[in-house]
């Protein structure tokens, strides 16, 4: 039976991201009814919590809700009872994902958040905190949903269905909307028609079959977009987007997600990184920035809407994916969204119990993957290499395994030998020791 209020705690509630959140509860109070928000964080990060919990308040009072947003540093004390729980954690804060991007490119290699032995290395982090969080969601509220935004959220997801047996986990990712957004807006027609077959992994997604109202458009979107300018080229706030040549778009018969640029334009993204570690300037050093730029404008008294400058992030319909997620669990909606869940057989050539990004109809019951078949056969030997990467840096992440870590890495297309994998991953065990107990053994 549906509840007549929800509560819903968010863990790692001091990002600069809250703010995206608060606003998409707000927007769908009357089908959503949050009665309380719980914004958890470290003693750590008590002076942003502070900062965005208070801007938070001020939202909802100016939104006239019986909402109330509550502060804690006690993530036992908020879980209990909860309804659903959100996490977006940075394990090591910003400082730890500038480490990531700037060690592997002092050795030439791509540095970046998911992807690569930076992606690697926050899912060392982050896998052990989050199976504690598991743990202790399983005691303290049990039938709540898990809503995992924390990156590289694919492997986050992987590792709570492998190394638990708890099942309500959805992992969630932005850009599985903003390709709705952008081929949406090549086909020239309203985003709320278009609807999309997705094969991957997280961050590794290939739209095999684009419908328009219920009907296939798949030829005429593979022809659109073999043509694209580099404007109209799918693409994310935080890295450049490149457009493809459009013998390998009618060839592939699929559209590629945004950070597939990493792996088919390696040479062009990492020449791009690399003047950006020279200048000091890789993403991680400008999110510093700009997050410090949103929490002075957070702290202004009469402050009470989330700012325009927080789009800067790249976080875009970040809260749109997140809440109606949530709503549409809440109200066993039915519609289609596109999240990270056990496979079950959707895509029917790997492992079932491993994690996908593939449409799903959403119900009370959680997520129903939508069945793709096979991967088609000009995406399946990538996705199948990154679904092995992805199982390897889990166990790593588990067992504190370099050697497996050293092997994983070096499968990577964006390792270019088998010395640099070495080299890079001593340098960044070096690095995070502080937040790699598992490795210490």
């Amino acid at each position: 039976m549906k509840k007549d209020t929800v509560k819903i705690v968010t863990i790692g509630g001091g990002s600069s991201y809250t703010p995206e959140l608060v606003e998409g509860f707000i927007k769908r109070y009357d089908t959503l009814p949050v009665r309380e928000l719980w914004l958890v964080d470290i003693e750590e990060g008590r002076e942003k919590l502070e900062t965005v919990g208070a801007l938070a308040q001020r939202m909802v009072k100016k939104a006239n809700l019986p909402m109330k947003v509550i502060l804690s540093y006690d993530r036992q004390e908020a879980l209990k009872d909860a309804d659903f729980v959100t996490t977006q954690m940075r394990i090591g804060r910003l400082p730890a994902r500038v480490e990531d991007e700037r060690i592997p490119l002092s050795h030439g290699m791509i540095g970046q958040e998911t992807n690569g032995a930076g992606g690697m290395f926050k899912a060392f982090r982050t896998i052990p905190v989050i199976l504690d969080i598991v743990k202790d969601m399983q005691k303290l509220c049990p039938n709540a949903w898990m809503i995992n935004f924390t990156n590289p959220a694919g492997m986050v997801t992987e590792a709570i269905l492998r190394y638990t047996d708890f099942k309500k986990v959805i992992g969630l990712c932005n850009v599985p909307v903003n390709m709705v957004a952008g081929i949406a807006k090549i086909l020239g027609v309203e985003e709320n028609r278009v609807t999309l077959e997705l094969q991957g992994v997280n961050h590794f997604i290939f739209a095999t079959d684009v419908f328009v109202d219920g009907s296939s458009v798949m030829d005429t979107i593979v022809e659109k977009y073999a043509n694209v300018t580099a404007e109209d080229t799918l693409a994310m706030k935080n890295f450049i987007s490149l457009p493809y040549s459009p013998s390998f778009i009618r060839g592939l018969h699929a559209i590629p997600c945004p950070y597939h640029n990493y792996y088919f334009f390696t040479k062009e993204q990492l020449d791009e990184e690399l003047e950006q570690w020279k200048e000091g300037t890789v993403r991680g050093e400008v999110v510093s920035q700009v997050e410090k730029e949103l929490f002075a404008l957070y702290s202004h008294q009469e402050l009470d809407v989330k700012p325009k400058q927080l789009e800067q992030r790249g976080g875009a319909r970040y809260s749109d994916a997140a809440c109606n997620l949530i709503q549409s669990i809440y109200n066993d909606t039915g519609d289609i969204q596109y999240v990270d869940v056990r496979n079950n057989g959707a895509i029917s050539n790997l492992p079932h119990d491993s994690a996908v990004e593939v449409a799903c109809r959403i119900t009370a019951d959680g997520p129903k993957p939508i069945a793709t078949g096979e991967l088609k056969c000009t995406i399946n030997g990538y996705v199948q290499m990154m679904k092995s990467f992805e199982r390897m840096v889990v166990e790593a992440a588990v067992t504190g395994n370099r050697d497996l870590a050293v092997t994983a890495l070096n499968m990577n297309p964006l390792c270019p030998s088998d010395e640099l994998a070495n080299v890079v991953i001593d340098e960044l065990l070096e690095a995070h020791k502080a937040y790699l107990p598992q490795f210490q053994k």
